[in-house]
């Protein structure tokens, strides 16, 4: 079962469905980049770049709740 997109309002503006599945799509892509880039797992000598990407998918799963993508 599909799910409709959800409103995404920016400044004030409804972006529309269109800008919401593009929006999607792209914290999908942003999400993948960052796990292939590996620093997740791996032995990392840069703490600070394994702790953005952890940051930052924290805020995508944020995200993806609240577009109903996740629960």
């Amino acid at each position: 079962m599909t799910h409709p997109e959800p409103e995404i309002i920016i400044n004030g503006i409804n972006v529309g469905p269109g800008c919401a599945i593009t929006l999607r799509v792209a914290i999908e892509i942003f999400a993948s980049t960052l796990i292939e880039s590996d620093s997740l797992g791996a032995e990392s000598n840069n703490d600070h770049e394994k702790s953005l990407d952890e940051y930052y998918l924290d805020r995508i799963n944020d995200i993806r709740r609240a577009m109903g993508v996740i629960k």
